[in-house]
């Protein structure tokens, strides 16, 4: 990897994970990501197929807390377009103006008190005191048929945790090769649920 690619590399972790952990244990390379389970992938059949698929026009936007991200928006874009294509709920993602709307909204929160503080004594004691942040994520779906069709509106839950130094790892989460594995996986789960809601909610047409 060179140097270029490793600070890209570390920049979109903390892009991605607000701030839990002291940039020096970031660097350092001692945190382990899990990907928690309480949303999994969904099963093939899992997303109702529309019985005439209308064009859609896609928008996405990775936020942390609240705020736009454009960095991971970015990383995550393209991914989420791939998904929406496959569901299987629209002929195709680039709809007109004026058309039906997909609005797709994954904001990244922390949940783990003074994320910041847990790393930075992990730091300190040089891995010795470990400690586990969390970060959650809430996509937040919303369509908007063309017309006068009321709004359906979606919304599901996720959940990254790492572990700094010497910690256990959580309960109910599976091990991630990378950050960037972790990221991934969750979009793609957070993302799918949410589109199997939509196809399965009676408003949806």
């Amino acid at each position: 990897m060179s140097k270029n690619q490793f600070l890209q590399n570390q920049m979109l972790k903390r892009a991605l994970l607000v701030g839990a952990l002291a940039a020096t244990v970031l660097m350092s390379g001692c945190a382990s990501v899990y990907v928690d389970t309480a949303t999994q992938d969904i099963q093939p059949g899992d997303i109702k197929p529309a019985a005439q698929p209308q064009p859609v026009q896609l928008k996405f936007e990775f936020q942390t807390k609240g705020a736009p991200n454009a960095a991971a928006t970015s990383f995550l874009k393209d991914q989420v377009a791939e998904q929406v294509k496959n569901s299987g709920l629209f002929s195709s993602i680039e709809g007109q103006a004026g058309g039906a709307l997909l609005n797709i909204v994954l904001n990244n929160i922390p949940l783990t008190d003074n994320p910041e503080g847990k790393g930075f004594v992990t730091g300190l004691t040089f891995g010795v005191a470990g400690s586990v942040v969390t970060d959650g994520y809430v996509c937040k779906l919303t369509y908007l048929p063309a017309g006068d069709g009321q709004p359906v509106n979606k919304e599901v839950l996720h959940a990254i945790h790492t572990t700094i130094g010497n910690a256990n790892p959580p309960e109910n989460a599976v091990p991630s090769e990378s950050f960037e594995a972790a990221a991934r996986t969750m979009t793609r789960q957070v993302v799918d649920n949410a589109l199997k809601d939509l196809s399965q909610d009676p408003n949806f047409k």
